[in-house]
């Protein structure tokens, strides 16, 4: 996109490096993953950008820099589905050029339809890890079908290497201790938990496995428009039953 400071096609490969590295300059550690998505999307041609974490179960959303970001990490969390998904499955990158086209609509039927309503047409999907291990993604979302050059492909590597280095760099639990703060992770993993234990009520409750629970667990959020994480604390707190009409 033309005016951009990190145009690759103008040899901004070096300085897009730089600007992602002041864009983290002085951020807390729970503020490096929105930041790092907000300066992507101001060097490449997107709309908006997600990092969500692998996990077990559901991918962990890490940041984003939009409301709108974060709803489509979100939305592919609740579904088990969309580009996130297929890129924590095979640990390659998937690049959607265009949502509504047969292949997008056949790949993720539902995902595709709701993230064109939100007014996304296109995904590219970004592995964070290492070439033996996945651990979590980078997502870039366009409001226009388009794939992404060469060049500025290769800037969304060195993004995501980024955020990969900065996500094993930021302090853990045994070093917050010591510095007598809460682990950088301690709200994302408070939310994380919240499904966990909401899966398990929802086991008692029906008498099904762990997979069927997270299932009907989507199933409803996505019946309801909401997300799984917020159809969790619902059945925490007692708002919702699954055992009953």
């Amino acid at each position: 996109m033309p005016g951009r400071p990190g145009g690759p096609d103008h040899g901004g490969y070096e300085r897009a490096a730089e600007a992602i590295a002041a864009g983290v300059r002085g951020a807390g550690p729970e503020e490096v993953p929105g930041r790092l998505c907000t300066v992507v999307v101001g060097l490449l041609p997107v709309d908006g950008a997600s990092a969500s974490l692998r996990t077990e179960d559901m991918p962990v959303p890490l940041g984003a820099s939009s409301a709108r970001a974060a709803y489509l990490a979100q939305l592919q969390a609740t579904l088990g589905d969309g580009p996130c998904q297929w890129v924590l499955r095979s640990g390659e990158p998937v690049l959607a050029s265009d949502l509504e086209s047969a292949r997008s609509r056949n790949r993720w039927p539902v995902f595709a339809q709701q993230a064109v309503a939100a007014g996304v047409r296109a995904v590219h999907a970004l592995p964070l890890g290492s070439d033996r291990l996945c651990v979590g993604t980078l997502d870039l979302y366009r409001g226009t079908p388009g794939a992404l050059t060469d060049g500025q492909l290769r800037v969304a590597r060195l993004a995501a290497g980024m955020i990969t280095v900065a996500l094993m760099a930021l302090p853990h639990g045994e070093e917050d201790e010591y510095r007598g703060s809460e682990p950088w992770l301690s709200g994302l993993a408070a939310d994380h938990d919240t499904i966990h234990q909401a899966v398990g009520m929802i086991m008692a409750q029906l008498g099904v496995g762990a997979a069927d629970a997270l299932a009907r667990l989507r199933g409803d959020a996505f019946a309801q428009g909401r997300t799984a994480r917020d159809v969790a604390g619902d059945v925490v707190a007692h708002r919702r039953r699954f055992d009953s009409p």
